[in-house]
């Protein structure tokens, strides 16, 4: 059960039929784990926070000014204390504080792409907090301490995006820009080649990566990602686009 990083994009994928929406509707369907943990962009603690319970999420529509179509999407899906404990334990004996979360519902950073990839909403999902402020190599050692689950059965995402400048989008521009397809291909080009030294000075080595990591809150589930997979295989892109010219879809599998 492989380790993936994902891009969720705009809220608006939960209801939009597209080739992203496709990808993640065949990728969902040739897995079937245990469990699903996910870290997502859009829950920030100064800890790691774990959700952890075992009945029905409330699912959080953290967005405003979208169609009332996408204020009506549900995605039932129920978490599970005991993987919580598992994370938390895995983290802990790592030296990585942790703290756990008993109400929090599933931000959209975690049902719009859950509702594709698996919409019975049948697997327990345990949502896991960031922290935009710890260093490359921190995000990596989270997911380092994580790389157990797979072996577990139990599918580690993480929901963010690579190049996320909302202020640099081109509305309506089917054209990549070209310094958000550089700096893509820059951490490409250093996981391949397994050069962590390079991606935890991301922001002093990447060509314009101030321009696409304006701030890290999206960024970090990538490292988090990578550090939980196979140091022994290569990472493999599993799906690349982009949008507005600048917002990147690049998702991995590690």
């Amino acid at each position: 059960m492989k380790p993936l990083f994902l891009a969720h994009g705009s809220p608006m994928l939960a209801v939009e039929q597209n080739e992203y929406s496709k990808f993640l509707q065949q990728t969902g369907a040739g897995l079937k784990p245990d469990a699903i943990v996910i870290f997502t962009a859009h829950w920030e603690t100064e800890r790691v926070t774990i959700s952890s319970k075992d009945d029905e999420y409330e699912t959080i529509y953290d967005f405003y000014g979208f169609p009332d179509e996408l204020y009506q999407v549900k995605y039932p899906a129920k978490g599970s204390t005991k993987v919580a404990e598992l994370v938390g334990h895995l983290l802990s004996e790592n030296h990585i504080p942790v703290a756990y979360d008993t109400s929090r519902g599933l931000d959209h950073g975690s049902w719009t792409m859950l509702k594709h990839m698996f919409p019975n909403a049948d697997i327990p999902v345990v949502q896991v907090s960031v922290n935009p402020y710890r260093t490359a190599e921190e995000q990596f050692r989270i997911g380092e301490a994580l790389r157990s689950l797979s072996g577990q059965n139990i599918l580690l995402i993480g929901s963010g995006v690579t190049v996320h400048n909302l202020r640099a989008v081109k509305w309506g521009q089917k054209e990549p820009e070209s310094w958000a397809v550089e700096f893509d291909e820059w951490l490409i080009e250093k996981m391949n080649k397994h050069d962590t030294n390079s991606l935890f000075q991301y922001e002093d080595l990447a060509p314009h990566a101030k321009m696409a990591v304006p701030r890290a809150e999206h960024f970090v589930p990538l490292y988090i990602a990578l550090g939980s997979g196979n140091p022994g295989e290569a990472p493999q892109v599993i799906y690349r686009s982009y949008e507005f010219g600048t917002l990147s879809y690049l998702s991995m599998q590690f």
